[in-house]
């Protein structure tokens, strides 16, 4: 599986990097930006992600504003919902408008922080990334 982590946050960082790259090639980022750049030169290589996991709250474009870019680019590339990216926003942010502006964005699914590492191996089991 091959694996796009968004985090500025560096503790976080590490510990997901660590975890996510017992389950496949783990490409990591610091921010919005970055992780748009990584998302096309996947897509140019021919070889896109699986699984994408963003942090909420990231400087240069936020969580939202990547997932929004991700989604729209697939869109415009004709990939269909069944091919796309897998999607999970990791965020302290766990009230009700940050959920569902993510669901509603196009997420799969949302894990709140810290991460629960047995629910979050439910959530890819779920996507059948596991």
């Amino acid at each position: 599986m091959k694996i796009l982590l968004a985090e500025d946050d560096f503790a976080s960082r590490k510990f997901m990097d660590k975890y996510l790259s017992q389950y496949g090639e783990c490409d990591v980022t610091v921010d919005g930006e970055e992780a748009i750049d990584a998302f096309m030169m996947a897509l140019e290589d021919g070889e896109p992600y699986d699984l994408i996991c963003l942090d909420v709250m990231m400087p240069v474009l936020d969580g939202y504003q990547v997932l929004k870019a991700i989604r729209d680019i697939e869109m415009q590339k004709g990939i269909s919902k069944e091919q796309r990216a897998g999607v999970i926003m990791t965020t302290a942010l766990n009230d009700e408008r940050n959920v569902k502006m993510a669901f509603e964005l196009g997420c799969e699914a949302y894990s709140g922080k810290p991460v629960d590492l047995e629910k979050f191996d439910k959530v890819l089991q779920k996507l059948g990334l596991i």
